[in-house]
């Protein structure tokens, strides 16, 4: 393992503000925080945000600078990538942001009932291929129904025309409220915070647009996967860094 990978996750370790719990032995783990993350890390009783998948932690932070009124968790398994996030919120003393290094599966092991007022899900890939790891398939929609306050919001940005449209039928097939939808975010007035990744800005620049749902998760019971074909997102086989569509074939 390169030295400088090993100097992050040293880093991430030492760090008070992030917290670190992967699946050992096929164990979940205990979490000393589940039911009162903000009285016992953030030392308030504002609302608990989380951010799935967050990658790089840019998100997680642009919240963190923009609503000091509510708590941030930015959520990934993978370290090295989310140290970049957990430096900056460092560096700029931001007391309502924190990391949580383990798995999502893993995601009722650290919130209880009610906890979590809103979930943001940036980017995540759209397991084309693997309905049970999308993270708006009905296996995770039950999850967060569990961890989820009432009245509570989720929040998807996604590049990927067929995630869109997977989670946009997967809300109409269980009748979940729709707050807002749309195909190309920045053509209209921002129904949300203007924050924008890197990887959001390399889309943006490549003429892919940016879609974005909103919606809450009331008292379901019997949740059903939707019966849907949708076609594959055509640039998704091609290298994510290189690929930039002709005129015809962009979103």
């Amino acid at each position: 393992m390169a030295k400088n990978k090993l100097k992050k996750f040293e880093d991430l370790r030492n760090w008070s503000h992030v917290y670190e719990f992967p699946l050992k032995d096929g164990r979940r783990p205990e979490c000393e925080f589940k039911g009162h993350w903000s009285a016992s890390v953030f030392g308030n009783d504002h609302p608990l945000v989380l951010e799935l998948g967050c990658g790089k932690g840019e998100y997680t932070v642009g919240l963190g600078r923009l609503r000091p009124d509510m708590n941030f968790i930015g959520i990934d398994i993978k370290g090295a990538r989310m140290w970049t996030g957990a430096r900056q919120a460092k560096e700029e003393a931001l007391g309502n942001v924190a990391f949580l290094r383990t798995h999502i599966e893993l995601l009722n092991s650290f919130f209880a009932p009610g906890e979590v007022a809103e979930i943001w899900l940036t980017f995540p890939d759209p397991q084309m291929k693997k309905v049970r790891k999308r993270l708006t398939s009905t296996y995770f929609m039950r999850m967060y129904q569990q961890v989820l306050a009432a009245n509570a919001v989720l929040h998807l940005k996604t590049d990927s025309r067929f995630m869109y449209e997977y989670s946009l039928a997967v809300l109409k097939a269980n009748a979940l409220p729709i707050h807002y939808r749309t195909q190309d975010l920045y053509s209209e007035s921002l129904p949300v915070p203007d924050i924008q990744t890197f990887y959001e800005q390399q889309w943006l620049l490549r003429g892919i647009s940016i879609k974005y749902l909103r919606w809450s998760i009331p008292p379901v019971t019997n949740w059903k996967e939707p019966e849907v074909d949708i076609e594959p997102d055509e640039y998704r086989s091609f290298g994510r860094s290189a690929r930039i569509l002709p005129k015809d074939k962009q979103l």
